[in-house]
């Protein structure tokens, strides 16, 4: 048996356990900084030379590889990793995450979406960091990239809405009640004009609303009769917006802005099961999720935190 084929076949069981825990992350979240897989891996150790050892086996074994910086801005030194396509495969036989077809490449790595990629996954850190101090329960593959929702348009096209990120939070309150929270995250650094995220907002309207009816070729009555998004989700996800790297002046006005585009919005004043927000990452970092720190996107500008229990429509 060839070497190649031999890595090909090779059993994540084969490899020691932080080097298995680190393949699914790489696989599901496709671009992470050392500072981010040490954060989710080994956070009680001061420095990550045990995972940098387990990230090089893995490089030498053909199952990752790794990158820099393209601005340079992550800190001299810093390195970012990402899954292979025989790294996926080894992902892929043994079942733990959801199968996706997109592969990372080299020239992916180090394009225009670095940026992006490394500020969504900040931002489930951010996430994770908290529940970790607060006794809640949001891990390391608790929130998926880029998952696509299918709404058929008037002509019977598909339109898919994609979210940054799906993640998922369990919150422990008093009398150990637990709420099993699900969110919409739309991470926003301000390189685009701020009339996308009102394109975005009107779409999550959209899906929040969307019915499917009888495909063309079926009975009529065939459809389900009822929203789509029930078939993967147990109540309607809040959607949180976060802004990454924002000055706080545009940041002032950005928010502005998009509360003005959602307030001019018809489908949105005539949906009621949306609730969104907006807050910064610095925010997020710093405070914890269950401070008020987020600005409700609909009703009235009041802080409140990521339940949005004071934003119109929010959800249970």
């Amino acid at each position: 048996m060839s070497s190649t084929l031999a890595i090909a076949r090779m059993p994540r069981a084969g490899l020691p356990r932080l080097a298995q825990q680190a393949l699914p992350l790489l696989y599901q979240h496709r671009l992470m900084a050392t500072s981010q897989l040490h954060q989710l891996l080994t956070p009680h150790t001061r420095r990550p030379v045990y995972l940098l050892r387990q990230l090089g086996l893995l490089r030498t074994l053909q199952l990752v590889d790794a990158t820099s910086h393209r601005n340079g801005r992550m800190g001299r030194g810093e390195q970012l990793w990402y899954i292979t396509p025989r790294g996926a495969e080894v992902v892929e036989r043994a079942g733990e995450v959801t199968a996706r077809a997109y592969r990372m490449s080299p020239e992916a790595a180090v394009s225009q979406l670095q940026d992006h990629t490394l500020a969504v996954v900040d931002t489930g850190v951010a996430f994770t960091r908290w529940a970790r101090v607060l006794g809640d329960e949001c891990g390391p593959l608790d929130w998926e990239p880029e998952l696509a929702h299918r709404v058929r348009d008037g002509a019977g096209d598909d339109v898919f809405l994609i979210s940054d990120a799906v993640l998922r939070y369990t919150r422990t309150t008093e009398g150990d009640r637990r709420q099993l929270l699900t969110y919409f995250v739309e991470v926003d650094r301000a390189t685009m004009h701020v009339s996308r995220l009102g394109k975005k907002l009107t779409a999550y309207a959209r899906y929040a609303s969307y019915v499917p009816q009888s495909l063309p070729g079926r009975p009529a009555g065939s459809g389900t009769g009822r929203e789509a998004w029930r078939d993967r989700y147990p109540a309607f996800p809040r959607l949180l917006i976060v802004f990454a790297g924002v000055a706080q002046r545009a940041l002032q006005g950005r928010v502005s802005d998009l509360r003005a585009l959602a307030d001019a919005d018809s489908r949105l004043r005539r949906t009621t099961g949306l609730a969104a927000g907006v807050t910064t990452l610095e925010l997020l970092r710093a405070h914890g999720p269950w401070a008020s720190i987020v600005t409700p996107i609909l009703g009235e500008p009041v802080p409140t935190d990521v339940l949005l229990q004071s934003s119109r429509g929010s959800a249970k």
